[in-house]
């Protein structure tokens, strides 16, 4: 059997030593993105995403040969167990075909076989199976009269027989054999129950419903399961072109059932009528059953994903950077809530005004807002892009023109800005604020800078994925977890200004050392060095390695603090600017001293061509943004509800999700449009996010609009 690091290193397609070094540092509790980040010489330059995968499969083995050691454990205790099953068991490469194996002695409830076999019918069945004794009463009658059995033939023959369906249906061959049939040449099935027609009308495309296995993706499976769930579609797994029991199920070695050292080149047609059997009373329900957990769990795994890139897309969205911003948070009855915030994201004034009805108080709500934005010189007005949004940004913009303001207004996303003004979090910042302009301060503060507000709420509460609610919680919490913190890191952290929300995804970093080092930078003023953050509680050698290449500080003591060069990598860097008579200072941003010490590499090889090059990179540009520039839609002032959309217009808007099967758009009219796969481009596309991501500018055309169903079909433009 191989060991886990040699199983990793094959299906990884890495030396055995990488697969070893990676192990090695997991079990010494580095970071994915510390490891991607800084240990490439250990890793080969495996990315964040690579060692993400690399660390569930380990984990994965790691627990499949801990329940191994338990199966044989117990197994080591019971009698008359045969080395080919502790074998089998050692040689298992996955949990199901491990649980196989071990089924047919694993105690548990009684079956009817236990009944069977307490009544003395083993050796009736061995009997019916090898043919000495035909599945008939009467014959079995005078086996009984011979064996001195004393019970009735035709509940002897009933009893043979479930130990004849026990034994086949828990061969695990048979079942391991019967499992890659359904996968590969099964067809998923949906019907509508009976009488749900009606109250299941969103599950219409799926009453009559069949689809192979094979091909079947993850976002209509969901709908099958959710339709199953809401007990309104019955599904099941089919053979096509089998009547009765699939000709796969013959395997030649069942007909060794009873005896290992019986050898038969083929069934007979007594023993294929058995099979037949156990087929239709218990291996067809048991192993559609399997078959459609996996498809399940592969759909989740599916939808986890394509939560999990939205996610992404969403935080690496561009910062639209230091400026000063008004949050407005739209609403018609409880009116529009301000936040004015300061380069920085603190808050300088907040209030409330009423312009649309019932209170229509239009020109006390202009008068209130020119007064701010003229007041904290604001060069942006955030729109949240809820309830009366597009009345507000005319509001806005109509203001802007008529008073000549230096400032702009943009509609942006407000998904989870009402989870956060209720939070914990929030309520620690803005005690004394009410929770609607915390909402606003919100919607301000993540048009700053997307990421840093956005890693205060959960993201489940964002909305950028789909059956969100049918999925795993603790999977997808995992997943989009893992999501923030190589977004954190893979942009770095400035430590003076980072929330204790922000610094607690840093590599390394826990939720109460980000809580220290806050609470120490507030008591200092500032922190002027990373070799200072030694001397905050919980940070200790270990920890200070982890974090330090992901925290910036800027203009501070030590120039190379600004960058992603890791403080261990200091004095390798001096000895780089010294070959050029320079001090490190001078080596920023100074490209041709960084192409004269790319000649210099091999002068350095105890550095490792990963890092040489890495430093050389983060020299060039240090401390650099790795999100893009930012942009945003200018919706279209006329178009305001779906009744305003007529086919052929061509619009301006926001991609909000991204699906296996298109890209969800905001148009601004309170409905998402859809841009189908087949209409991202004039050529076929496998996977749309290779033309879009979450929070991207698109024009598109619109070809469709049901108002009733309130749907909008789109086209894009200019994708290809």
């Amino acid at each position: 059997m191989k060991g886990i690091s040699q199983i990793l290193s094959d299906e990884f397609s890495l030396s055995r030593q990488y697969s070893s070094n990676i192990i090695d540092l997991f079990e010494e509790g580095a970071s994915v993105p510390f490891i991607s980040r800084y240990r490439k010489e250990n890793t080969g330059g495996m990315t964040d995403i690579q060692l993400r995968a690399f660390y569930e499969r380990w984990q994965y083995l790691v627990e499949l040969n801990k329940r191994r050691e338990s199966i044989l454990s117990a197994l080591s205790k019971e009698m008359n167990v045969p080395e080919e099953i502790k074998q089998k068991i050692r040689n298992a490469i996955s949990k199901t075909e491990l649980e196989d194996i071990y089924a047919p002695y694993k105690k548990s409830r009684k079956s009817k076989m236990d009944d069977a076999v307490a009544k003395g019918l083993l050796p009736l069945a061995v009997a019916l199976w090898q043919g000495k004794c035909l599945s008939d009463v009467a014959k079995v009658a005078i086996w009984c009269q011979q064996n001195t059995v004393n019970l009735d033939p035709k509940l002897a023959l009933q009893g043979a027989q479930d130990i004849l369906v026990e034994k086949i249906s828990t061969d695990s061959d048979l079942l391991k054999v019967a499992r890659q049939a359904m996968m590969k040449q099964g067809v998923i099935t949906s019907r509508v129950l009976r009488g749900k027609k009606q109250e299941g009308e969103k599950f219409r495309d799926y009453f009559e419903y069949e689809e192979a296995v094979s091909k079947a993706v993850s976002h209509r499976l969901l709908a099958l399961f959710r339709g199953k769930k809401e007990n309104i579609l019955k599904l099941g797994i089919v053979f096509k072109g089998h009547d009765d029991c699939p000709e796969f199920l013959y395997l030649p070695h069942l007909t060794k059932l009873f005896d290992n050292h019986q050898h038969s080149a083929s069934l007979s047609a007594a023993q294929k009528s058995y099979i037949a059997l156990a087929w239709r009373t218990k291996l067809q329900t048991k192993l559609e059953t399997d078959v459609l957990a996996q498809l399940k769990e592969k759909a989740e795994e599916g939808a986890i994903q394509v939560f999990a890139n939205n996610l992404e897309d969403l935080l690496m969205a561009a910062p639209a950077g230091a400026h000063r911003v008004i949050g407005v948070d739209p609403g018609f009855r409880n009116g529009v809530k301000l936040a004015v915030i300061d380069e920085q994201g603190n808050v300088l004034d907040h209030g409330v005004i009423y312009p649309h009805p019932p209170q229509k108080q239009v020109q006390a709500a202009q008068h209130k807002l020119c007064q701010m934005i003229k007041q904290h010189q604001v060069r942006w007005a955030a729109i949240g892009n809820g309830t009366a949004s597009r009345e507000t940004e005319a509001l806005l913009k109509d203001l802007i023109a008529t008073e000549a303001l230096s400032c702009q207004a943009v509609v942006v996303s407000e998904a989870g800005a009402s989870v956060y003004s209720a939070s914990p979090i929030a309520s620690t910042e803005f005690p004394d604020l009410d929770v609607t302009i915390r909402g606003a301060i919100s919607i301000a503060r993540r048009f700053q800078d997307p990421l840093a507000e956005l890693v205060k709420i959960d993201p489940q509460a964002i909305g950028v994925g789909q059956y969100q609610h049918d999925i795993k919680v603790s999977a997808l919490s995992t997943s989009l977890a893992n999501v923030v913190e190589d977004c954190v890191n893979r942009v770095g952290v400035d430590i003076n200004l980072a929330s204790a929300s922000l610094l607690s995804y840093v590599s390394g970093l826990t939720e109460r050392i980000a809580h220290n080092i806050v609470a120490y930078r507030e008591s200092k003023g500032r922190i002027e060095s990373r070799s200072e953050l030694k001397k905050v509680k919980g940070i200790g050698e270990k920890c200070f390695e982890q974090c330090a290449g992901f925290l910036r500080i800027l203009n501070g003591k030590e120039p190379l603090d600004a960058s992603g060069v890791h403080p261990e990598s200091y004095d390798l860097v001096r000895s780089m600017a010294t070959k050029l008579a320079l001090s490190s200072r001078e080596l920023l941003n100074n490209t041709a001293a960084l192409q004269q010490l790319k000649t210099f590499a091999p002068s350095f090889q105890s550095a490792g061509n990963f890092t040489y090059s890495d430093i050389l990179s983060e020299l060039a540009k240090p401390g650099r943004d790795p999100r893009p520039e930012f942009a945003y839609a200018a919706f279209d002032q006329t178009i305001q509800s779906l009744d305003d959309l007529q086919e052929g217009m061509m619009l301006e808007g926001v991609v909000t999700n991204v699906a296996a099967f298109g890209a969800f758009v905001d148009l601004g009219v309170h409905q998402d449009g859809l841009i189908h796969i087949s209409q991202l481009a004039d050529r076929f596309v496998k996977d749309p996010r290779d033309l879009v991501r979450v929070g991207q500018v698109v024009k598109v055309m619109v070809l469709e609009v049901d108002v009733n169903r309130k749907r909008i079909a789109l086209k894009a433009q200019g994708l290809s």
